[in-house]
């Protein structure tokens, strides 16, 4: 991975970790100061809160991602040490996917009228599962590839 490449996404990274903590702190500061502009009604605060808290299981995604790019540099990406980040990223988008489910159950009463979008934003829901899989697999193929490296290094 060049230098470059790396410099870029650790820019991004890190312009998307400071935005998501100064809009956690704006909104945590909202929702316990009560100067809601908006009615604070329930379904609201409770989307909200789930926002808060996707932010959270971004940030978790993202300084994982950091952690793994750094490794990437040094070399030591095949070590076991890489699948504790690998593990963090796959939990944060399950916790993505759980999060977003609950968006949808807060949703879904006003949708009476049109259930369609309720069964798309499950859809949804089902789909960042499916991402959370891909990352798996990718992880396994992690794991191969740190043994087959492991053996090459006994071979040499």
């Amino acid at each position: 991975m060049g230098k470059l490449t790396v410099h870029a996404l650790r820019a991004v990274l890190m312009v998307v970790l400071v935005g998501t903590v100064l809009v956690q702190a704006l909104m945590t500061w909202v929702l316990v100061s009560g100067s809601d502009p908006e009615d604070g009604s329930m379904p609201l605060t409770a989307l909200r809160v789930i926002v808060l808290l996707g932010m959270g299981a971004a940030q978790v995604a993202l300084v994982c991602v950091w952690r793994l790019v750094a490794m990437v540099r040094k070399g030591t990406v095949f070590s076991h040490a890489a699948f504790r980040y690998v593990d963090g990223v796959i939990g944060a988008i399950v916790a993505a996917a759980l999060l977003w489910f609950a968006v949808t159950a807060v949703n879904a009463p006003g949708q009476r009228e049109d259930p369609g979008v309720t069964v798309i934003m499950a859809g949804v829901g089902v789909a960042i599962l499916g991402v959370a899989l891909v990352v798996l697999v990718l992880r396994m193929l992690l794991a191969q590839a740190a043994g087959m490296r492991a053996e090459l290094d006994e071979v040499i």
